[in-house]
């Protein structure tokens, strides 16, 4: 699992470490980890580190003072390094050690694209964790050449312009090839779509203390899902496995209650019961003779999805949230929420949704869904999952998000909310707690679409998610028939 913290605790954690060992030596066991990352990454595309030319483009600050104490460093390995001016005036001792080195110092504003020709390497030193979203348009398009060429660029601690806190990356930021972060993991390492512009993400250890913090993002990996994963024990009955209860579909939407129902038996229910539209049923006893259907023994419900307009739906809600069994409450159930719920209820709503349960815009919840997931969470009491191409997990009370295993774009279709909405109720029917339980099944749904690659509709993925789950249990991390 990694943990990310904010640009504030990072801050925090640094000047605690600095008060100890100081300043330069941060920076200079910074400036060690980026060069032998550096050097790694020139031998894997040249063959060789001796006689590359390294071109650095710096900004003001220890973001760029870490990049030129790692060119002096590369300059003593044989490299031509040259700093490039890009915003403001360089860190004056980093400079001072990168020219004595035999680097040299040019002015950003008198280079074109065509400098990068015979360039085996592009650091990108100027903003750091702190720096403004976005970039001046003589150094993207520096930097965007260097992409375009195929040179490998490689992000001092955050690709520029990309925001730490939100993940928010505007058109105007860099694309790294590799990025290289000190002592923590910072939101945007995590959170899409400034995740991707990231590469291959490197931790280097520079002696941060983080014991006392408390993060505020941790990012599941396929080995803790399959660590938490509810496999059955050789003694597991339908029961120990659990029976999913749904009250999903309509007339207007039958495939919400087919799909759901798709998403409860492919994620291991040991019996499915569905209760919901007519529409819906007749399909599904076509499909999955093993459903049952009429009243009996349920461990967790999950309504709302594909409800449309249901004038009932606040009563059926609340009946469900009165039973005390968990819940969850997805799409259209989302619109009949009481003013506070238990834990135990899991909410999936999608950015719009959301949006609309917190009366913003969606633009409010893309631009920080960290934030947005939070508030929700403290607001309703429930534990909220919002969808999207990072998924991230909230409780009440609780300072840290979840994020889910990421998985490719072919997830965003119509129908697989509802399949997850499935995903979900078999894993908390099974013991598991809300929390970890979004977790696990939105993992498990992007695990499969990026085993299965391609568009497949949300049905033939929802079958898949029985395959990877299975492949889980004969992993490192997951014990075969064993029930935790």
């Amino acid at each position: 699992m990694r943990y990310a913290y904010t640009v504030a605790q990072t801050r925090a954690l640094e000047n605690a470490t600095m008060a100890t060992v100081g300043e330069a030596t941060l920076m200079q066991r910074a400036a060690h980890g980026l060069a032998g990352r550096a050097a790694d990454l020139l031998a894997r595309t040249r063959g060789t580190v001796y006689g590359s030319r390294v071109m650095i483009v710096v900004g003001p600050g220890n973001n760029g003072g870490d990049a030129l104490y790692a060119g002096q460093r590369l300059a003593r390995r044989g490299c031509s390094v040259t700093a490039v001016r890009a915003l403001g005036r360089p860190h004056p001792d980093g400079l001072a050690a990168l020219l004595a080195a035999g680097g040299r110092l040019v002015d950003g504003g008198g280079l074109s694209v065509d400098d990068l020709a015979g360039v085996d390497l592009v650091v990108d030193g100027l903003l750091g964790i702190g720096g403004r979203p976005g970039l001046p348009a003589d150094v993207l398009a520096l930097t965007a050449a260097a992409t375009v060429r195929g040179l490998p660029v490689l992000a001092v601690d955050l690709p520029s312009g990309v925001v730490s806190d939100t993940g928010q990356a505007p058109s105007g930021s860099v694309h790294a090839t590799r990025t290289v972060t000190f002592g923590c993991y910072k939101p945007g390492h995590l959170i899409e779509p400034a995740a991707s512009r990231c590469g291959r993400i490197e931790l280097v250890d520079i002696g941060l203390d983080l014991g006392g913090t408390v993060p505020a993002l941790a990012a599941w990996d396929p080995d803790d899902v399959a660590t938490h994963w509810p496999f059955p024990g050789p003694t597991s009955d339908k029961y120990a496995r659990g029976v999913v209860g749904l009250d999903t579909g309509s007339d207007a939407y039958p495939g919400a209650g087919v799909l759901s129902t798709h998403g409860a038996v492919y994620g291991g229910a040991g019996m499915v019961r569905f209760l919901g539209a007519q529409r819906s049923a007749e399909i599904i006893a076509r499909d999955l003779p093993n459903v049952v259907f009429g009243d009996g023994r349920v461990q967790c419900w999950l309504v709302g999805s594909g409800w449309g307009e249901r004038a009932d739906g606040d009563r059926a809600v609340a009946d469900r949230v009165a039973s005390g069994l968990p819940l969850v409450i997805d799409a259209d159930g989302l619109r009949h929420l009481p003013d506070r719920l238990p834990g135990t209820v899991l909410l999936t709503p999608h950015a719009g949704e959301l949006a609309r349960l917190l009366q913003c815009e969606r633009g409010d919840v893309t631009a920080d869904p960290v934030a947005a997931v939070r508030s929700a969470a403290d607001r309703t009491g429930a534990t909220v999952l919002l969808k999207g191409a990072t998924q991230l997990v909230a409780t009440a009370g609780t300072e840290t998000v979840e994020v889910a295993v990421p998985g490719p774009a072919w997830t965003g279709q119509a129908g697989s909310g509802d399949v997850l909405g499935g995903l979900c109720a078999a894993v908390l029917a099974a013991g598991v707690g809300a929390r970890t339980a979004a977790v696990l099944a939105a993992s498990v749904q992007a695990m499969t679409a990026a085993r299965f690659v391609g568009p497949l509709p949300p049905q033939e993925l929802a079958r898949h998610c029985a395959t990877v789950i299975g492949e889980l249990g004969r992993g490192p991390g997951g014990r075969r028939g064993e029930h935790r």
